[in-house]
């Protein structure tokens, strides 16, 4: 037989193991744009290989324009004295 130290029995109850220390994950302001339609909206006009770097600054541009026309079209709405955003404030915004 081998010498081995004598096992602990089960713990007891209410006693928890010490929390593995987690790495924390790299986080990035939450954005509004989900990345898969953008990806694939990309590979539909061609772009078989897409950088995830470039997949990023291409959603930071696009609700950057989005934040921009919405501010625009509210000021419109606004000027009209109304509370609704409509579809031809945006269009009015984009021009």
């Amino acid at each position: 037989m081998v010498d081995r130290p004598p096992t602990r029995g089960p713990r007891p109850p209410g006693r928890k193991r010490p929390a593995k220390k987690k790495v924390p994950a790299k986080k990035k302001a939450e954005g509004y744009i989900a990345k898969a339609p953008i990806r694939r909206l990309m590979k539909k006009e061609g772009a078989d290989l897409v950088a995830a770097e470039a997949l990023d600054k291409l959603i930071d541009y696009l609700e950057m324009k989005a934040a921009e026309t919405t501010k625009q079209a509210l000021k419109i709405s606004k000027a009209d004295k109304r509370k609704r955003l409509t579809a031809t404030d945006i269009r009015n915004a984009t021009r």
